[in-house]
């Protein structure tokens, strides 16, 4: 049975496009059906904003012209024939989709006093489970408990009663007298408090560019999506100009003033101001051949636009353009993500719309799952690779996804240089050198005293400390980190080294080993070991399998274990798969709560046809969701093979046994690789925290 959440306002620039943005990555985490709908558009549009930024979302299988309902204007002229229009196409939606995603309409008539009860209206028809979205902007609290005391009666007056009131773009004092305002009128239902965003309501350099009616003199192209928070007006000298600056702002300056491009293109390179947005040039003047090939020495990608107006119209023009939240702006998306995970009980509102889980878990099912684990309890997770561009790419991700709070090691001015070249604001992250008089004096003594049953020295020990693994996996050990991710540029050796030496196993634990999580089409599987222990004896394959099954519930996979081999059963023999048949019997006997079998092969683990055939009474077999691989030959040809021949997304390797969590990455990592891997980490720290306050 599909099931439809109407966000609906009763007013317009309430922001309730991010609201169902929000929701809608909520709700992709718990189906694999989701589909978007609008009741309402306005017929003379290009293209309604808010249907194309739901409907380009990766989690919707829907192209834009399925999502509309009605016309405005047929609204307006005739509601009975929109109503039935608009039913009959929520009906054949709701065959295709679990769950809908319906918003409602943008007040864009604003002497219609009967469109917040026609929304009303609509979402009693369709049944819908309704979201209230409120504006906080410029409004007392007792104001807003007015305004949904008003709204919350005209929906239950046409029998369609919200479960949630929220209410976004609030000034950040008045968080808590807002919730109270607004809980008295609501006292049984969810109430939730958004502060105004500045990155999500500023506009982009390529809405600044339309605003003044601009050209693109240099740049990445790529940057027109960036947002743009704040004006500075530069007709001062240059260190007037440069003591003016703030983080993402629009330098506008009169294009006549040629001295000042020069050193707002070295401030922006420097690391030691804050980072640009964009530069408007007013006036239409031409810029000198000397000042051109001044500034084409500077690599910078910052992008330079050109108008006609005076400097006075293009401020006025940049100070009122108002930004919207657009699939082709990451900042803004990442920063809606961040401010609805924040603020907005997802786990107590998706439980009041009583939403079944889908049994099938999809990658991007399991993706919004773990970022939303994360957000739970945020950790410290330091990443030694700092000055790496796609480090720092991924670093700007996780920081505005509210993910983790990071620590980047290197050279505090070429590290942030190097992000405000790349157009990647890290402004939130801790930088660390390694160099750092106080922290490495500390660090050396303490692994000195680690290691002096080696014969380590405190020279040797500064010496070694100042090694960027071995400084991270200091912070780790001493607890100024929660956790640590590197070798995007370092082997694996270098990464994991520090950690058996400073770290060590936990107790129990015989070895280190390594698992990866196979996101499939369907579900995800857990494979161990691929990448850390080439031959491993019958009970390190058994501590193995207890291991990655404990990885396994970490990241809400119910762990059902096969120990595979080339036989199934009592069917072969060999030293091989006696190893395994010995493993197999060390997991049940120190572990009888755990659902394992072996040996077993591939086919009969995961395939229930062949299960039923080769060992029917068997609880894990054709139900397998944790595979432990003899050897690492085994494991690491399987798991590629996977990878590149069923389109498996491979997420790891992640490391356990280790008494705090550190992973190491691919030097052939992409960005995502690295998001998804702090991502992992800060869940280990989380457990790592729960175990010790338990």
């Amino acid at each position: 049975m599909s099931q439809s959440v109407y966000v609906a306002s009763p007013e317009g620039m309430t922001g309730k496009s991010m609201v169902a943005f929000g929701l809608l990555e909520a709700l992709a985490s718990q189906s694999d059906r989701v589909g978007v709908f609008r009741p309402v558009v306005k017929a003379d549009r290009a293209r309604d904003y808010a249907v194309d930024l739901l409907t380009r979302h990766p989690a919707v299988d829907q192209s834009y012209e399925d999502a509309i309902g009605v016309d405005y204007q047929l609204m307006l002229s005739d509601p009975d024939k929109a109503h039935e229009q608009i039913l009959r196409r929520h009906r054949e939606l709701a065959e295709r989709y679990s769950v809908l995603v319906v918003l409602g309409s943008d007040y864009d008539d604003l002497a219609n006093p009967a469109e917040l009860a026609f929304n009303a209206e609509v979402a009693a028809n369709l049944g819908a489970s309704v979201v209230l979205v409120l504006s906080g902007l410029d409004r007392s609290p007792d104001q807003i408990g007015a305004l949904a005391s008003v709204s919350l009666s005209e929906f239950a007056g046409h029998h369609a009663p919200p479960i949630a009131v929220v209410v976004n773009r609030a000034a950040e004092t008045s968080i808590d007298a807002i919730r109270e305002a607004v809980q008295g009128r609501f006292a049984d239902g969810i109430v939730a408090v958004i502060p105004e965003n500045p990155v999500i309501m500023a506009p982009t350099v390529q809405e600044v560019k339309d605003a003044v009616e601009g050209t693109l003199l240099q740049g990445n192209p790529e940057w027109m999506g960036r947002v743009a928070i704040g004006t500075v007006v530069a007709a001062m000298s240059l260190p007037n100009v440069l003591s003016h600056l703030t983080e993402n702002c629009t330098v506008v300056t009169p294009g006549d003033r040629f001295d000042l491009l020069p050193g707002l293109l070295m401030a922006q390179q420097s690391g030691t101001f804050p980072a640009l947005s964009s530069i408007v040039l007013t006036g239409g003047y031409e810029i000198p051949d000397e000042v051109t090939r001044l500034v084409s020495g500077i690599q910078q990608d910052l992008p330079v636009i050109a108008t006609e107006l005076s400097t006075f119209e293009t401020a006025v023009r940049v100070s009122r353009t108002r930004g919207r939240l657009h699939a082709s702006s990451p900042q803004k998306l990442d920063a809606a993500r961040r401010a609805v995970a924040e603020h907005l009980p997802t786990p107590t509102l998706l439980k009041a719309l009583e939403l079944n889980r889908s049994e099938v878990v999809t990658p991007m099912m399991f993706e919004f799952e773990l970022l939303a684990r994360a957000r739970g309890e945020k950790k410290r997770i330091v990443l030694p690779e700092g000055d790496e561009p796609r480090i720092i790419a991924a670093a700007e991700t996780i920081l505005a996804r509210g993910v983790a709070d990071l620590i980047l090691l290197g050279d505090e001015n070429a590290i942030r240089a190097k992000a405000a070249q790349l157009g990647h604001d890290i402004s939130d992250a801790r930088v660390v050198s390694p160099q750092d008089p106080e922290l490495l004096e500390k660090y050396s003594a303490e692994y000195a005293r680690l290691r002096a049953k080696k014969g380590v020295t405190l020279e040797q020990a500064r010496e070694k400390v100042q090694d960027v693994s071995y400084f991270g996996t200091m912070m780790v050990q001493m607890g100024e980190a929660d956790g640590m991710v590197s070798g995007a540029v370092h082997s694996t050796a270098h990464t994991i080294r520090p950690s058996f030496e400073i770290i060590k196993t936990k107790p129990g634990a015989k070895i280190v080993s390594s698992v990866f999580l196979m996101a499939l089409e369907d579900r995800v599987l857990v494979y161990g070991d691929c990448a850390v222990n080439p031959d491993p004896t019958a009970e390190q394959l058994a501590d193995i399998a207890v291991q990655s099954a404990a990885t396994a519930e970490q990241f809400g996979i119910d762990p059902r274990v096969a120990m595979l081999s080339y036989s199934t059963g009592t069917s072969g023999t060999g030293a091989d798969v006696d190893k395994v048949r010995e493993a197999t019997a060390i997991v049940r006997r120190e572990n009888p709560d755990l659902d394992v079998e072996g040996p077993i092969q591939y086919d009969a683990a995961v395939d229930v046809s062949v299960a039923k055939t080769k060992l029917p009474d068997s609880s894990v077999a054709g139900r397998a969701t944790v595979f432990v691989f003899p050897d690492l030959n085994t494991g690491n040809n399987t798991y590629k093979a996977v990878q590149r021949s069923a389109g498996a997304i491979a997420i790891g390797p992640v490391l356990q046994g280790l008494n705090k969590p550190v992973n190491d990455l691919s030097r052939g990592a992409l960005v995502d690789d690295i998001i998804n891997t702090v991502v992992i980490t800060a869940i280990q720290a989380q457990a790592e925290s729960a175990s010790i306050q338990s």
